[in-house]
């Protein structure tokens, strides 16, 4: 209900995000100046709405963060409503994944990594003691569980075959398999899909579950081809 009545104060070029207590604002425009203006009156109108539901925000915790590409400078834009104003920042943590300003996932794969190292070591630690296949439940509720968090955004990264070499390591653990030992058949001993097929899978579960957030051929042309009903 909440962001039904936000989109109808901000309009098509602000898109609220409500979590729990945390509430994000999407801006999105071409011109730097338009920006400007239009993200001044979005913060505005964001704390007059928090206040008509008896709601406030804390200023002190909001953050602004203007993504861009890596060859785009970025202008300064001060935001603030009666008098104070908000930190601007190059990244932040929005719902366990790290996000910089430049859309690159290094600082989120970097976070990352240790963890999975942990979980390595407690592979490891219990291997001497347990089954293969109470390895593989650990292995899946400890391990699994952190790489697939978010596979969808960072997956297709560059930095991810820091993890692709940790899920090697992780699998030589669980067969008891030297260090250079080939990973290709033990991952399908185990039934453990690679990093990249399981980014590749997390990708098609997603489109599944949210058709109607893409189009298909056929409501951009009306020529009837093979590939009609793809979607774009």
């Amino acid at each position: 209900m909440y962001i039904n009545e936000l989109a109808r104060v901000f309009g098509n070029n602000h898109k609220p995000v409500l979590f729990a207590h945390d509430t994000s604002l999407i801006i999105i425009h071409l011109h730097h100046r338009n920006f400007s203006i239009e993200i001044t009156y979005a913060f505005n109108q964001l704390n007059k709405w928090f206040a008509a539901n008896l709601l406030s925000l804390n200023l002190k915790k909001t953050q602004y963060i203007p993504f861009r590409t890596k060859n785009t400078s970025v202008n300064e834009i001060s935001i603030g409503y009666n008098n104070t104003f908000i930190s601007n920042t190059s990244y932040t943590k929005f719902l366990g994944l790290v996000i910089t300003n430049s859309v690159s996932w290094k600082d989120h794969i970097t976070q990352l990594i240790p963890k999975l190292g942990k979980a390595c070591y407690v592979l490891r630690c219990i291997r001497p003691f347990m089954s293969q296949y109470a390895l593989q439940s650990v292995y899946y509720s400890y391990f699994h569980s952190l790489i697939t968090y978010g596979i969808i955004f960072w997956g297709n990264s560059s930095y991810s075959s820091h993890i692709f070499r940790l899920q090697k390591k992780a699998v030589r653990i669980i067969t008891g398999s030297r260090p250079r030992d080939s990973c290709r058949e033990l991952f399908k001993h185990l039934r453990i899909l690679p990093l990249q097929s399981q980014y590749i899978l997390s990708l098609l579960l997603f489109i599944v579950d949210n058709k109607n957030l893409f189009h298909s051929n056929s409501e951009v042309h009306c020529i009837n081809t093979r590939q009609n009903f793809h979607l774009l």
